[in-house]
């Protein structure tokens, strides 16, 4: 079977490292989703099963749909732990970089990777930094969980995919590909799933796990954003979703409470482009997504310090949330004008 995400040079590489048992961390992106975490957990147990000392460090807390996966309570939060994320880090001899493309994807815990002396890169982001010794990158991946069963797979390991770790994968293949509906998803992904269902995924348990598990405040928050903050603009190709810090604080705002709001206004009929804006302390988070020929990342990449996959991508601005969004309506225009339906 071949094996997209696992170039056969950088397969022999990872396979020498990982010939001996070593101290190992995995890290991830702020704000970790299904697939980071799914995917950081999944090679967890994949190299504790090889017989290699692991930790998981975790830029902030994962929101409360994802606590459920195996492993997700030994991890570590550097939110909640800072000198015990930092520490095991420092002391791993190998440290896998997770599902970001950047050491800056990390915030505070950005020094720490860089300091560390071998960094294998699993991800597929564009555009990944010169800092790592060895790297899996693939953009045409669905998720980085995609990226973990093809290089467990190459290695020879995926028989040590169990039932727990193989609902880790699933659920991180499930969310980053939209539950298979997103241009990403491949026949591949389809295997890869496949494959995972025959090691013990659930589908309808992780699906219920994420996806229906909301409080009354999140839906209230959804509710309000969609009839309050939502907008049309340029007749109806682009739709806006702005929420202030006040709008978070009104309705219990906890990480997680909006995360797949952004997709509400591309399933609205005409609509190319659906751009989620959230007031944080000191910026604003952008977050966008699109159809078709349509490439966000190359928009915030130029106008707002970010970069992702071309449907779907992230930025920030530092300033207001007027401002921010004044700035986005701005560019739209010619954005949209470049590239048209």
């Amino acid at each position: 079977m071949h094996f997209p995400s696992a170039p056969p040079d950088a397969v022999a590489a990872l396979a020498q490292l990982l010939a001996a048992p070593l101290r190992i961390a995995i890290t991830t992106h702020f704000n970790p989703d299904g697939d980071a975490l799914g995917s950081s957990l999944g090679l967890a147990q994949v190299l504790q099963a090889m017989g290699h000392k692991v930790q998981v460090v975790l830029p902030n807390d994962p929101p409360g749909n994802l606590h459920w996966m195996p492993g997700a309570s030994s991890a570590l939060s550097h939110d909640k732990a800072r000198e015990a994320c930092e520490q095991a880090i420092g002391q791993a001899q190998l440290l896998f970089c997770l599902d970001f493309n950047r050491p800056d994807r990390v915030n505070a815990l950005e020094d720490a990777v860089k300091a560390a002396p071998l960094k294998v890169l699993i991800d597929h982001h564009r555009d990944p930094a010169d800092v790592f010794n060895i790297v899996f990158s693939d953009i045409t991946a669905s998720s980085t969980c995609q990226m973990i069963h093809d290089v467990v797979s190459a290695l020879g390991l995926a028989d040590l995919i169990n039932t727990g770790g193989a609902n880790c994968l699933y659920a991180g293949l499930m969310t980053d590909s939209g539950s298979f509906r997103f241009p990403s998803t491949s026949p591949h992904t389809l295997r890869v799933a496949a494959d995972l269902l025959e090691r013990g995924a659930q589908p309808e348990m992780v699906h219920a796990a994420i996806m229906e598990d909301n409080s009354l405040d999140r839906l209230r928050l959804t509710g309000f954003a969609l009839s309050e903050r939502l907008q049309l603009v340029e007749h109806g190709q682009a739709a806006v979703i702005a929420l202030s810090k006040a709008d978070h604080e009104r309705f219990n705002y906890v990480p997680g409470n909006t995360e797949g709001l952004v997709n509400f206004g591309l399933s609205m009929r005409g609509v190319r482009l659906s751009a989620f804006l959230a007031e944080r302390n000191d910026m604003v988070k952008l977050s966008l997504r699109s159809k078709g020929n349509l490439p966000v990342n190359e928009l915030l990449s130029a106008h707002f310090e970010g970069g992702g996959h071309a449907n779907a991508a992230g930025g920030r601005f530092i300033g207001p949330l007027d401002a921010a969004v004044a700035r986005l309506l701005r560019e739209l225009p010619a954005f949209l004008g470049k590239h048209p339906a």
